[in-house]
Parts: structure tokens; sequence; C-alpha cells
């Protein structure tokens, strides 16, 4: 894999989660943003299936992942590098 990414592509920040499952691991993905009505820093996560093809990625990691074709239902995002 290049070092290169496209700019059309979506790139997320998240720690590894669960890497049991071959060429697969969960990404746990942490946004905060300002509530409207409060006024007050909520944080909110969502988990994001990626392809990882040389399983090099292990629990606790944190990793960039980067859009990519649809390798499943729920593999939509590819590893491109472990920080």
């Amino acid at each position: 894999m290049t070092t290169e990414v496209k700019k059309f592509k979506k790139t997320l920040d998240g720690t590894v989660v669960s890497s049991k499952n071959d060429k697969t691991i969960v990404v746990k993905v942490t946004r905060r943003f300002k509530d409207n009505v409060y006024s007050k820093f909520v944080s909110s996560s969502k988990k994001y299936h990626a392809h990882d093809e040389a399983n090099k990625a292990n629990v606790g990691d944190t990793v960039t992942i980067i859009e990519s074709r649809p390798y499943s239902k729920l593999k939509k995002w590819e590893l491109f590098k472990v920080n």
C-alpha cells in the first residue's frame, strides 16, 4: 500500500477495539461536538469495520482508516496506517 491518499477519500482516526476476525478490525471513532441546546461539549462514538490485509493492527492501537470499495456488507473502510 502506498502512503499517498487520494484527496477525495475520507479519513478517520480511531482506536482498534477488536481484531478477532481474519483481515478485519473494528475501529471506534470518537468525535466531540458542542450541544446546541445546552452549549456543552458531548462525546459521541461509532464503530467501523475496516479491512486489514496483513493483520498488523492489534487491540488498543490508534489507527487511520480510509474509505474504500465495499468488501462486505459492513466493511467499507480499509486500514491506512497504524499510528
